[in-house]
């Protein structure tokens, strides 16, 4: 496959410039019908999970195409789902350049972008115009200038504006990039926010006769109690589904190399573990109840497929299709079909 070489060309420019590049080459693939001639889809049973059909269960996170520019032409690289965002209420440039660092030894990135995006309204815009022809998440944050004990209001003006175009919403409390967002992980301040965003899905499916699920996607620097808790709360308000995880402020697995004294979320393959873990204590905890969508260290067929034999119901990747290419998508539908496939012909045995 040819992607070797376009990422050793990418990887010479700076990594936003580069992501700005690779976002306007999907768009061409897919306009020019290149990307429909040259990459073979996962071909797989549809599975639902939050009552929608996804057609493979390998999506893809947010964070790539923070105002939807593209998403037609990362659905035609075979995604079962892409999401989209983080998007805030107003447009906001993010922080200071440089916010985006690679650490090719470790198979990582480090990010500290802070929500740069265009405004929900640009976004909607965007997604207007798309065909549509995979599952959409759009993933929701607070604007900066936003004090934490107003978030909630936030949250809810992204969700009534998004509604109508998502297929889900995803509520983002766990970027490490925004003052106190992961704060609204914990006590009186997550059942704030939940609360206000459980009263708007219930008007926004009065209003438009349809119901859209919501998932909370969540960090991986918890403590095993904390995770606990955080299944009681989601379960009480009757979340859709929670991601496990976001990426994390350890650098233990960087330590030493170049760009791992800088601050931001460290995601990519040193995540695998701790992200995996997470998934498979929520699982435990929250049973068949909400699905689990997993996200963070997977960079091959055999890493999507232990995400699902942790309880996950999905998978979502982002490092990994940066280093790998759009041949992970496939790559990972296919052994998660053949490690079900392994399931169903042990239990036919047994």
């Amino acid at each position: 496959m040819l992607y070797p070489f376009v990422r050793q060309m990418l990887f010479q420019l700076d990594p936003e410039k580069a992501h700005d590049l690779s976002l306007r080459l999907i768009g061409y693939g897919e306009k020019t019908g290149l990307t429909q001639q040259c990459i073979r889809g996962p071909i797989a049973p549809s599975v639902n999970v939050m009552g929608l059909n996804f057609p493979n269960q390998v999506g893809l996170a947010a964070g790539l195409d923070k105002d939807g520019e593209c998403v037609d032409g990362l659905s035609a690289l075979g995604f079962g789902f892409v999401e989209i965002g983080t998007v805030t209420p107003v447009g906001q440039p993010g922080n200071p350049k440089p916010r985006l660092f690679r650490i090719p030894e470790r198979n990582a990135i480090i990010n500290r972008m802070g929500f740069n995006n265009s405004g929900v309204d640009n976004l909607i815009a965007n997604v207007a115009q798309a065909k549509r022809t995979c599952i959409l998440g759009i993933n929701v944050g607070k604007n900066f200038a936003t004090a934490v004990e107003d978030a909630h209001l936030d949250y809810v003006k992204c969700m009534a504006k998004v509604y109508p175009y998502a297929d889900y919403i995803t509520v983002n409390v766990s970027s490490p990039n925004t003052p106190g967002l992961r704060n609204l992980q914990f006590g009186d301040s997550i059942k704030i926010l939940l609360e206000a965003v459980k009263q708007e899905q219930a008007a926004l499916a009065s209003e438009y006769r349809k119901y859209k699920p919501v998932a909370i996607k969540i960090a991986p620097d918890m403590e095993d109690d904390d995770i606990g808790l955080l299944a009681e709360t989601f379960r009480a308000f009757e979340i859709d589904a929670v991601i496990a995880t976001n990426t994390t402020i350890s650098r233990e697995a960087v330590k030493g190399l170049k760009h791992s004294g800088e601050a931001g979320g460290l995601s990519g393959a040193p995540l695998f573990e701790q992200s995996t873990q997470v998934v498979r204590l929520l699982s435990a905890e929250l049973g068949r109840e909400i699905p689990v969508i997993a996200a963070g260290g997977i960079f091959s067929g055999e890493d999507a497929a232990a995400k699902i034999a942790a309880g996950a119901s999905l998978v979502q990747i982002y490092s990994g299709f940066i280093y790998r290419g759009p041949g992970l998508i496939r790559e990972a539908s296919d052994a998660i079909v053949n490690m079900k496939l392994q399931q169903l012909k042990s239990g036919i045995r047994s």
